[in-house]
């Protein structure tokens, strides 16, 4: 799973929370490796593994839904819900009464890469 607009949020381990317009059938217990960019590398690019995490919950919302307590949790203590909702809408190409996917997971011990 790529966190490349949170990848500084990932290595702090300041992140527990994502939303995603994917990833609707994943269930809780998988274990997942993050990383900072998934697509779009460039011919000789390697992936940059994080870490992994394991996924706590998985369920559906409307973006517009989303807490003050969970824009902290997706790494953004300094934001507002719309600071976030714009954010969210701008990198996905979404509107804020969308449904979205809200991963909750945790970082599996012993599995995080030092950033280089």
């Amino acid at each position: 799973m790529s966190f490349s607009i949170t990848t500084k949020q990932m290595y702090a381990g300041d992140k527990s929370v994502t939303r995603r317009m994917g990833w609707a059938d994943l269930i809780p217990g998988t274990i997942i490796t993050a990383v900072e960019k998934g697509m779009g590398l460039k011919k000789g690019q390697k992936i940059k593994r994080i870490c992994q995490i394991k996924i706590i919950s998985n369920r559906q919302e409307r973006l517009s839904d989303i807490t003050q307590a969970d824009v902290i949790r997706e790494g953004f203590p300094d934001m507002t819900t719309d600071d976030f909702i714009e954010m969210f809408c701008d990198h996905n190409n979404c509107f804020p009464h969308q449904k979205v996917n809200r991963i909750e997971f945790e970082y599996i011990p012993g599995t995080r890469i030092t950033r280089q």
